[in-house]
């Protein structure tokens, strides 16, 4: 290994360490795997695109967190979003506790549901952001906009 490969290992095992003590010490969701699964897509689009995305995690997400920089649930968050609207141009919402939806304003934050809305009616919703413990409507909501189902769980 390189000393560039193991200085990018290092920087990316001390962001990982401090974004999953944030995660245990907030008890908020990892959203990890609904970004990997968005970078996948965006791979599938344009390689360019999913290098660039790659340049863009690393430069904001890892390097910064390595050195103690910032929350890491906001740096998370706000990679999230900026790769959801890479995908998908359209609209950021939150949804309340009651199932309405709010335009995204101010800072997102890791405790709220926020779901990006493509303008393409056909694209589902994407979850950027998922409470520890959706309300019913917010599960509703997603069970409707993402997951696609129209009848709700024991109806």
């Amino acid at each position: 290994m390189s000393a560039a490969q193991e200085q990018a290992s290092n920087s990316q095992d001390a962001a990982t360490r401090r974004f999953e003590k944030a995660l245990d010490e907030t008890g908020a969701r990892d959203p990890r795997d609904l970004y990997r699964g968005l970078l996948k897509e965006l791979k599938g689009r344009d390689e360019t695109a999913f290098e660039r995305a790659v340049e863009r995690w690393q430069a904001r997400v890892i390097e910064p967190l390595a050195r103690g920089e910032g929350d890491p649930l906001a740096r998370w968050l706000d990679y999230g979003l900026e790769l959801a609207r890479t995908l998908h141009p359209g609209r950021t919402v939150t949804i309340d506790d009651d199932g309405r939806a709010h335009p995204l304003e101010g800072d997102a934050h890791w405790s709220r549901l926020i779901l990006h809305l493509p303008d393409r009616k056909r694209d589902r919703a994407v979850p950027v952001s998922i409470p520890p413990e959706p309300s019913p409507a917010q599960q509703a909501t997603l069970d409707l906009l993402v997951q696609g189902r129209l009848k709700l769980p024991g109806a």
